[in-house]
């Protein structure tokens, strides 16, 4: 029962999402106007805006103007409920779980706006630096000066790269890398960027390899720095054990 309510209460937190990944890039306030059909402007009723439901009910379309709406909307909802529900079959229930479900918050906007914009919101990452640096002062890491040196380490790192790939780098990911850094520590963030760096040359390589993007075409890295991040913190020490084995076996 208590993971069908999770489950519920992050498709609602991922239509959240989709508005302040959608509107804050571009100065818009996420409290109004009220959603409405970027095609006919109608205005979205309640029971349009039922995560996931609504959008299949309808069709994927407008039930004004019949345009079809972004399957962005549910994907990032239908995420957002899952990983919300993953957490805690991962980590067990702990306290830790507060910083889960904040990162995973975090994430799924970014994911949004990186995605939608090719842009990391200074404002999304500002304030959520302020709730990290309040969850890690109750529950810091061991030892907890660790969220201190991941977060240096973490961009500086990435500003190193910024600066020998001239531009490689975008400014938005070396910030929310540092956050990363800050959150998960030294170990954990070195394992995420390796994962993120690997997930989007593999992605980037299919792409170019099926002729789904230009070969110098930049990509959103955003996802991909969640898709390792959220891999790293869930299964570090598994990973770890498989590499420390198979080095052993070599």
């Amino acid at each position: 029962m208590i993971i069908l309510v999770i489950f519920i209460y992050g498709l609602i937190l991922g239509s959240f999402f989709n508005v302040v990944g959608l509107r804050v890039p571009v100065k818009k306030s996420i409290i109004a106007p009220r959603s409405a059909c970027p095609n006919c402007s109608h205005q979205l009723r309640a029971f349009e805006l039922i995560p996931v439901l609504s959008y299949i009910i309808q069709g994927g379309k407008c039930r004004q103007c019949q345009t079809r709406i972004s399957p962005l909307y549910p994907i990032v909802e239908l995420m957002t409920g899952l990983l919300f529900v993953s957490a805690p079959l991962l980590l067990g229930w702990t306290l830790e779980l507060i910083v889960a479900w904040t990162l995973i918050s975090l994430f799924m906007i970014i994911f949004v706006s990186d995605i939608t914009y090719m842009l990391i919101p200074d404002k999304v990452l500002l304030v959520f630096a302020g709730i990290f640096l309040l969850e890690r002062l109750i529950l810091p890491l061991s030892p907890w000066w660790d969220s201190l040196l991941g977060g240096v380490i973490a961009f500086f790192l990435l500003f190193l790269i910024a600066i020998v790939s001239r531009g490689g780098m975008g400014g938005g990911d070396i910030k929310l890398f540092a956050l990363v850094g800050f959150v998960v520590g030294t170990k954990v963030f070195l394992l995420s960027f390796f994962l993120a760096t690997l997930f989007g040359a593999f992605v980037g390589g299919i792409g170019i390899l099926f002729k789904l993007t230009e070969r110098k075409k930049p990509i959103p890295f955003g996802p991909f720095i969640a898709v390792g991040t959220l891999t790293a913190y869930y299964f570090y020490e598994p990973i770890l054990s498989f590499y420390l084995s198979f080095l052993a076996g070599v």
